[in-house]
């Protein structure tokens, strides 16, 4: 297995340690820092988050500089990302950080691109690749999930709910992405609209 599938699978072990940090009723005590009090547990589950996020940075860089591209890694690189994203984003909603049509809102557009995506690979072969939009939703959500676990550290010293901001730039670009999509990718649905 090479370096960028090794990065790729280290972050799908990392999902259910994040996941167990949230649910697990542990009690390590809390801390306060930049305005932010937040729990152990929570400020761990946010160091997992973001080692995961520069990992999937880290494995796409690798693979593409050292012409390291497998299937195994076009499956389960985009794999862990929506794991890893949904499982923040329920997480988030289970401690009433999140509103609950959010998290619907953003798992049915990442489960209807994904379907959208493998219609068309079957379809006619091609890989509907990821535009700016997509991307700038990637990174929105990250930024998002990431100062909501950390209570608007640094943000909070001048009240400014930034992770609460960055949640609905991630909500416009995770609608509007997934529309755009759908706009490129509808020839794939015309043998059923006639």
């Amino acid at each position: 297995m090479n370096l960028p599938n090794k990065l790729t699978v280290l972050r799908l072990i990392a999902i259910p340690f994040f996941l167990l940090l949230l649910v697990l009723p542990l009690d390590w005590g809390t801390i306060s820092f930049a305005g932010a009090t937040v729990p152990v547990t929570q400020l761990v589950a946010a160091i997992i988050f973001l080692a995961a996020v520069i990992t999937d940075n880290l494995d796409g860089i690798i693979a593409r500089k050292y012409h390291l591209i497998t299937n195994f890694g076009k499956f389960t690189d985009p794999l862990a990302d929506k794991l890893l994203v949904m499982t923040a984003f329920i997480m988030l909603t289970s401690m009433n950080v999140v509103p609950a049509w959010v998290t619907v809102v953003i798992i049915w557009r990442e489960l209807a691109v994904t379907g959208l995506r493998l219609l068309i690979i079957e379809t006619n072969g091609e890989v509907l690749a990821a535009k700016m939009p997509g991307k700038i939703k990637t990174v929105s959500q990250f930024i998002a999930i990431l100062f909501l676990l950390l209570d608007n550290m640094f943000f909070a010293l001048a009240n400014i709910p930034f992770g609460e901001i960055m949640l609905y730039v991630c909500l416009f670009f995770t609608v509007y992405s997934g529309i755009d999509y759908f706009v490129k990718g509808r020839s794939v649905f015309s043998d059923g609209l006639k």
